[in-house]
């Protein structure tokens, strides 16, 4: 039997739009959400939302598409101006979502977070800061 990973699937880049209310293929009959018929938003997970192509937030819910439908829906949403795009990562377990938002966290200097990662963190030989001076002309 093989060991159970950190999530249980996931989606890349799909667009905002699949909260927003369409019309059929043929054009009869009533309008539709799409993200209504994809079962995987159902549970738990983390999401980050994009502005075009650049990581704006990372967050996590308790059921991933109604905190993305109220994020793309509700124009009061602290942030429903700033993303056209997310991703998300269906995690049935707290402790490893609460992890896999901080490593994200971490990983995305542009995210809107104010929320720091709990994560270790290893301090910066002198080396390495050397190495950044002479790369960025001291401009770090």
């Amino acid at each position: 039997m093989a060991a159970k990973g950190i999530t249980e699937g996931y989606v890349r880049m799909w667009p905002r739009a699949v909260f927003e209310k369409i019309p059929p293929e043929d054009g009869a009959g009533r309008k539709t959400v799409l993200a209504r018929s994809l079962d995987f938003l159902n549970g738990p997970g983390v999401y980050v939302l994009y502005r075009d192509d650049r990581p704006h937030y990372v967050g996590q819910a308790e059921r991933l598409r109604s905190r993305l439908r109220s994020h793309a829906r509700k124009p009061d949403s602290r942030y429903y101006h700033f993303w056209n795009f997310f991703s998300a990562f269906a995690v049935d377990d707290a402790n490893m979502r609460n992890e896999l938002e901080a490593i994200l966290i971490a990983t995305m200097p542009t995210a809107a977070n104010s929320a720091k990662p709990r994560l270790p963190k290893e301090r910066m030989p002198p080396q390495v800061v050397k190495l950044l001076r002479d790369i960025y002309g001291g401009r770090r």
